[in-house]
């Protein structure tokens, strides 16, 4: 094949779907800045305060094209909502720090702890999604998954102190609601029960109400499935339907230990 026709065919490809990479990447770039201004004390918070006004305004225009210049989504809109995002996360941490005895400080959780890092950015990706700015939220969190292993679709709502341990393998899907006071462990996945593209506007993912504990590979799934508050979800459990309030949820699978004979002449 000769260049020119591949040229023409990679640019016919290209023109079928509008992909601008640099949205991606720019998404990535505001999120960890943002995040870099929130916690970091060396990360002058007035400057970036400006950088992030332009990549808001950048990748704003490249996912909207056709609202590029009208006043509407503006960075405004998003800087009014940073202080509660600030107080929420500071719940985040306080949690995390409260309830793992691993933890030995806040400046650790900010700095070490997956789980803190994939709320924050899982928290700052939802206001977009609340400003209904295509592509930027599923971006943001997506660079949170890449990092750390925990996937939080910003459709998700989440109530106050949440706190994922460990996290590698968690998934919390579009239309999950959690309340306050919820920990997760590794490998917890909070997804639908049917997956068909009809579904696609309707609740399609559990609700944990407070002070609900559901530990490792453990999967809840299902739009009308509501685990009760101060219930406890063991590990491995498979759940698709409702749980009682303060209810103890184990899963006990049969267990055999057998010891090897060894010969003499062995």
């Amino acid at each position: 094949m000769e260049v020119s026709h591949l040229v023409d065919a990679i640019n016919a490809h290209k023109k079928e779907v509008h992909v601008t990479v640099r949205l991606k990447e720019e998404s990535q770039r505001f999120a960890q800045l943002l995040f870099n201004t929130l916690f970091d004390v060396e990360t002058d918070v007035q400057s970036s305060l400006i950088v992030l006004e332009e990549l808001f305004i950048t990748i704003r225009d490249i996912a909207c094209p056709n609202i590029k210049g009208k006043p509407c989504k503006t960075w405004t809109d998003f800087m009014q909502v940073i202080p509660t995002i600030c107080t929420n996360l500071k719940k985040d941490a306080q949690a995390i720090l409260a309830n793992d005895p691993a933890a030995q400080s806040l400046e650790e959780v900010y700095l070490a702890y997956p789980g803190f890092f994939a709320i924050s950015i899982y928290r700052m990706a939802r206001e977009f999604y609340n400003l209904r700015l295509p592509l930027i939220p599923r971006l943001m969190t997506e660079y949170a998954h890449l990092l750390t292993g925990i996937d939080i679709h910003p459709g998700a709502t989440i109530g106050d102190s949440f706190f994922i341990d460990h996290g590698t393998g968690v998934v919390i899907g579009e239309t999950v609601e959690i309340r306050n006071h919820v920990k997760l462990y590794q490998g917890v996945t909070l997804g639908a029960l049917i997956v068909t593209k009809e579904l696609q506007n309707t609740k399609r993912h559990p609700t944990i109400l407070d002070n609900v504990t559901i530990y490792a590979n453990a999967t809840i799934l299902g739009g009308d499935t509501v685990i009760g508050e101060h219930s406890v979800i063991g590990g491995n459990t498979w759940i698709t339907s409702s749980i009682e309030p303060h209810t103890f949820v184990v899963h006990r699978p049969e267990l055999q230990v057998s010891t090897k004979q060894i010969r003499k002449n062995e």
